[in-house]
């Protein structure tokens, strides 16, 4: 092994090493939407759609019928927060909710 970590459990068995798959949160942040069909672009820099995901959380009291989920989509660098369902925009509820926004890069 030239570079990397090894963790052995209690029965001395290796559970990780430099080949393992793991992955980390490197964005977390409130989004608000903005009750239009536009969107937001947060910088994470590193994150791509090839290395990473990205999701929306509730804050606090979540109303089903006047609250509407956020959607994400990570692009290069980034990660867009749309205020509406992409590709139906026109038949879309537009939202003000906040929200977290989580985005995990895989490594």
């Amino acid at each position: 092994m030239s570079y990397g970590i090894r963790v052995w459990g209690g029965d001395g068995s290796l559970q990780v090493d430099e080949n393992s798959f793991t992955m980390r949160v490197v964005y977390s942040g409130i989004v608000t939407g903005t009750n239009t069909t536009s969107y937001q672009t947060i910088s994470v820099p590193g994150l791509t759609p090839e290395n990473g995901t990205a999701f929306v959380v509730p804050l606090g009291t979540y109303s089903q019928t006047q609250d509407k989920q956020l959607e994400t989509e990570v692009i290069a660098g980034a990660v867009r927060v749309y205020s509406y369902i992409r590709g139906r925009e026109q038949y879309s509820n537009k939202t003000a909710v906040t929200m977290r926004l989580i985005a995990i890069r895989f490594f």
